[in-house]
């Protein structure tokens, strides 16, 4: 019961990353599904239908279940501590966010047990997603799936964007934030911008599937081609949302393992904005072979070219930092700095993608498959692993193993240059995009064969990560405030874990990386920049978790046309916001004697 009405951000935390770790399960799963497939020509281990639907789960899965409650789960543990705040601005939507997300997740899972997944491709193009190609209710659990768990992400972002601008410690100006806050703050931005389009999509396509509107039918008046312009003003953004986050842990990592400041710090700031600005300029590029003709094209051949220049600033200052460094070569810095050549990998295709003319001959082939890939796992997944080994010892008070997490690296990271790197070949000699079989003869064989061979891998090494937590889980070593000794921010100041109200004083942050400065100064800790005192802490509640069991019932209801059902879930959802609204909760306060019990133990 604790768990479910907690309005901690550092329990939610918690909870998003075993959700999001069971979800990455999952995709993962699916994704092997996929290379079994294709490790040999005209394979029938999956049939047609069932191919299209693993592959639409795993991509839907890995980018809305999996990634994105990975990086909510560091942004709910770390972010209020590197900003010296107690909670985030809105526990309660915190609580609610999760949930919704959960059950959103859940409800798109179901499909598979209710007359098959949606088959439409992750990206649910009409006319392939109408009610004309996808006959059975597939496409309806991904509508509204998607809709359920983007209330959650929306209203994280909202809760972050605020939490970052109120609730700074005094002293804590914005050019003396951590980069993991800022690439939080601008991706917070990010979500508050390109959601909103993403539900628009779905509410139309929802209308078109449920209730016959004809928003993207051809035949009486609507625009196909819509979709895809909707659906992209919200994908791109997205790989954005998804990557600056782990640039963001990038920067803390090696910055703490170079003992090192940050090589640029107000210039990679600006890249961050300047990458989250052009972001929303180049959604075009996946549409570059739909007819919007060469000035279309030019301009966002242009616009996707220009990106390559603040991702270009980040790369080099990470480099800069490491130069001259005392580097530390273990697994959290091992992801970061593997996560450098690879990304750079990805930003090199992307730009050869970005050129309209040769885009016609890449696209739709497995050479594209290879560079989105190259950029959400080899930077994203590296990304959110090096942070999870980096702040692990913060959020629970136990160190991974060392040597389980290289081993855990080196298996992960070479399957995924195994699986990925043929398929830039394999695209260049023409294997296309999302097929379930191809012919023997065409020379595809063996790079297919290769390639299975490191998804294998890679699903070893997430399950090596796993073994890795149980057995850390069962340790029982204490560990002190700043675990690594060589901590540069405000986290690595309170203890390890985190006590509920985080910090006993807030403190005064005096420069940048606070808790580095007052080391070189000579002082054990940060000063506090007031007197200990009662702390206000906001009350635990349940009805989150009862509004998203409500929009899980009426989703339900309303695609398989049971109005009453989808009125009862709707009703369980407005009920609880009724009582949110009349019921005062003014939370409770913990006082300084049992915050002074609380230090002494």
């Amino acid at each position: 019961m604790d768990w479910i009405t907690t309005v901690d951000h550092k329990k939610i935390g918690i909870l998003y990353l075993i959700a999001g770790g069971f979800f990455f399960l999952i995709g993962g799963l699916e994704a092997i599904l996929i290379r079994i497939q294709l490790w040999q020509p005209m394979n029938d281990f999956l049939s047609a239908d069932m191919y299209n639907q693993v592959l639409t789960m795993h991509g839907t899965t890995m980018i809305f279940l999996a990634a994105m409650p990975i990086l909510f789960a560091l942004m709910n543990a770390i972010v209020p501590l590197q900003i010296g705040a107690r909670d985030v601005a809105f526990p309660f939507l915190n609580s609610l966010g999760f949930w919704t997300f959960l059950f959103g997740g859940l409800l798109l899972n179901i499909s598979w047990f209710a007359g098959g997944a949606p088959n439409a491709g992750w990206t649910s193009y009409v006319p392939l997603a109408s009610p004309v190609y996808s006959d059975t209710h597939g496409v309806d659990f991904y509508v509204i799936g998607l809709q359920i768990s983007g209330i959650g992400t929306l209203i994280g972002g909202i809760n972050f964007l605020v939490t970052i601008i109120n609730m700074r410690a005094p002293g804590m100006s914005f050019m003396r934030m951590p980069m993991f806050t800022w690439s939080i703050f601008v991706t917070s931005a990010l979500i508050l911008f390109a959601f909103p389009a993403l539900t628009v999509g779905l509410a139309a396509l929802m209308f078109d599937r449920l209730f016959s509107a004809n928003f993207f039918n051809p035949e009486m008046g609507g625009n196909a081609v819509l979709w895809e312009h909707i659906f992209w003003i919200f994908g791109h953004p997205e790989v954005y949302i998804l990557i600056l986050p782990a640039f963001g842990i990038i920067s803390e990592v090696i910055a703490t393992f170079s003992r090192k400041r940050l090589f640029g710090y107000s210039s990679m700031v600006f890249a961050t904005v300047l990458i989250g600005f052009l972001g929303f300029m180049v959604w075009a590029h996946h549409m570059f072979t739909t007819g919007l003709g060469p000035v279309a094209n030019a301009l966002f051949s242009i616009a996707t070219m220009l990106i390559a220049v603040p991702t270009g600033i980040k790369i080099f200052n990470w480099i800069f930092t490491m130069w001259g460094g005392s580097i530390t070569f273990n697994s959290a810095n091992l992801y970061a700095i593997g996560f450098v050549p690879t990304f750079v990998m990805g930003g090199v295709t992307g730009v050869m993608l970005a050129a309209a003319p040769a885009d016609y001959q890449y696209h739709d082939t497995y050479f594209v498959v290879a560079h989105f890939h190259y950029v959400i796992v080899g930077g994203l997944v590296l990304g959110i692993f090096a942070g999870l080994h980096y702040w692990w010892p913060k959020m629970f008070g136990k160190m991974l193993n060392e040597t389980l997490g290289k081993i855990t690296f080196w298996t992960f990271y070479i399957g995924f240059h195994l699986t990925f790197f043929v398929q830039h070949f394999l695209g260049l000699m023409g294997m296309p995009r999302r097929i379930y079989q191809y012919l023997d003869g065409l020379g595809f064989n063996q790079m297919n064969l290769i390639s299975t061979i490191g998804a294998l891998l890679m699903g070893i090494g997430s399950i090596l990560f796993v073994v890795n937590i149980i057995v850390t889980s069962r340790s029982k070593e204490k560990l002190g405030a700043d675990p690594w000794g060589d901590g540069r921010t405000l986290e690595w100041t309170i203890p390890s874990p985190p006590p509920e109200y985080n910090f006993l004083q807030t403190p005064l942050v005096r420069g940048f990386d606070a808790l580095w400065k007052e080391k070189m100064d000579g002082n054990k800790t940060v000063t506090p920049a007031e007197p200990v005192g009662p702390i206000h802490m906001p009350s635990p509640s349940i009805l989150p978790f009862f509004m998203s069991v409500g929009l899980f019932i009426g989703g339900f209801g309303f695609m398989y046309h049971q109005y009453i059902i989808g009125g009862v879930g709707l009703l369980i959802t407005f009920t609880c916001m009724i009582l949110r609204s009349l019921y005062d909760d003014h939370g409770y306060h913990i006082e300084v004697e049992e915050l002074e019990k609380g230090v002494k133990a």
